[in-house]
């Protein structure tokens, strides 16, 4: 699914990657939390740790993010197709002044790639896409971080592998989808977390349609406590009910069939607790990676226009939330998606997810 109509941007020129990081108009995010301090201890020190409610354990090391800093960033307006959007360019300069001013990383440690460019090399082709991934986890150490920022066209395409809860592979489009393909998450999962060495971290962005589980990680966090979310057969089903109720109103026996369709092919797909288990076991790993989607699986991700700037919904928010910080005041994790949250409140329906790579505490500092 390409090109939904929730998920188009006005034109706007990008701002040059000079412009120093500016707080995104909006709204200030709510602090949900205090701080905790960083415990030098947690970090360095390979874990192993049961997972409550399941006979699986995990093994797992935190990265210091002390040691050297590489970032991705990805950004398609699919310029002069019938799917252009206008302002994922915009994203990425964003990004990358906010990365440079705020988070110590240098020009010369980042690749771009945009479908504004004259380079070859930096053309968002699923080529280029896969070998800059490449790139960014190749030579990965302990204590090292790494930051991919993906904003873009994305869907979701039938599973393959039986890897999916729910059936469906989550996918991304690179510029040239249409003669090359998509980009699945567990080709993305493949590259970027099971390569990298435990001890380091990758700190992940995806602002694109249905892309809660985008790099299929198997922790999902709840932003009202914290706590872990649990697959919920009837997780999304909102729409198919409706279409069954509504069809049934007006006797339009095709969308009855659709919405019912609908419902079993994810009773069909559902997964035992056995099964669930493995696939969680199969996806988890002992690097340090931590991802902030636009929006569920079942959702698309709406765009904004802030103060006459385009920008996809999800990167306005995060950087807004980071802009409103302190000198002296850090996020948790759990607080900082509580504060994206809060920045698309009221304006966006779609709800930002929190994953990661292993269990984590989501009351401890955020760093990367």
């Amino acid at each position: 699914m390409y090109g939904n109509q929730q998920y188009q941007r006005p034109s706007a020129p990008p701002p040059g990657s000079s412009l120093p990081f500016q707080p995104p108009p909006g709204p200030p995010p709510q602090m949900q939390q205090q701080s905790r301090a960083i415990d030098g201890n947690m970090y360095g020190n390979m874990q192993s740790q049961p997972i409550p409610g399941t006979n699986m354990t995990q093994n797992f090391q935190l990265s210091s993010c002390t040691g050297k800093r590489k970032a991705l960033l990805i950004g398609i307006n699919y310029i002069g197709s019938n799917n252009a959007l206008r302002g994922c360019i915009n994203d990425v300069r964003h990004m990358q002044a906010f990365l440079m001013q705020r988070g110590g990383y240098m020009e010369g440690d980042m690749v771009i790639l945009t479908d504004d460019t004259n380079n070859p090399m930096q053309v968002p082709t699923r080529e280029n896409m896969l070998r800059a991934m490449e790139w960014l986890v190749r030579g990965a150490a302990p204590g090292d971080s790494l930051f991919f920022h993906y904003s873009g066209h994305g869907g979701e395409e039938k599973d393959l592998d039986g890897d999916e809860v729910d059936g469906m592979d989550e996918c991304i489009y690179p510029v040239d989808f249409q003669q090359s393909g998509s980009i699945i998450d567990d080709v993305m999962h493949d590259i970027m977390v099971k390569r990298l060495p435990p001890g380091c971290r990758l700190t992940a962005i995806f602002d694109s349609c249905h892309s809660g589980t985008a790099l299929d990680l198997p922790f999902t966090y709840r932003a009202q406590d914290g706590g872990l979310k649990e697959y919920n057969i009837w997780k999304g089903t909102g729409t198919d009910g409706a279409e069954i109720l509504m069809g049934y109103a007006t006797r339009n026996v095709g969308m009855m069939f659709t919405g019912a369709k609908s419902l079993f092919d994810r009773a069909t797909n559902y997964k035992s607790k056995s099964k669930l288990e493995a696939i969680k076991q199969s996806k988890m790993s002992p690097a340090d990676v931590i991802m902030f989607s636009g929006c569920r699986d079942d959702q698309t991700s709406a765009d904004a226009n802030e103060a006459g700037t385009f920008t996809g919904a999800m990167s306005w928010a995060f950087l807004g939330a980071m802009a409103q910080l302190q000198p002296n005041q850090q996020y948790t994790y759990l607080s900082l998606l509580q504060s994206v949250r809060g920045m698309m409140r009221n304006r966006y329906t779609q709800k930002p997810q929190l994953s990661s790579s292993h269990q984590i505490d989501p009351n401890a500092v955020f760093i990367f």
